[in-house]
């Protein structure tokens, strides 16, 4: 079975950027990271390992059937813009962009106050 329409789920940290593109029932098609693309150490974290890295899973996702991607980013680090480029540099139709990060309602409870 082919399918055309896929989600594709972007965690950008402050030291990797992984990328995964599923079928529209959630099942893993294929997926890259910066270090896996073969970036290493402090080079992870930049712009153009992002790029590298989406446009190496689009390129992976083609042959499967995936033609148009529903992009969901989570996470706070510098490639979410350039993950976002290369995935259409590599070939996918963005339709949708999400942002997923979590934010805090109220954050912890605060620790006790200290006894003297």
């Amino acid at each position: 079975m082919q399918t055309k329409h896929g989600i594709a789920y972007i965690q950008s940290t402050l030291s990797n950027t992984i990328i995964t593109i599923t079928d529209s029932f959630g099942d893993t098609k294929s997926w890259s990271s910066s270090g896996s693309v073969g970036f290493k150490g402090s080079r992870r974290s930049t712009n153009y390992a992002a790029q590298a890295t989406a446009e190496n899973v689009a390129r992976a996702a083609i042959p499967l059937g995936i033609k148009s991607v529903e992009v969901r980013i989570k996470g706070l680090g510098y490639g979410k813009p350039s993950a976002l480029r290369g995935l259409q540099l590599g070939g996918l139709i963005i339709t949708k962009i999400s942002d997923v990060t979590p934010t805090p309602h109220n954050g912890c409870r605060p620790p006790k106050k200290r006894r003297v």
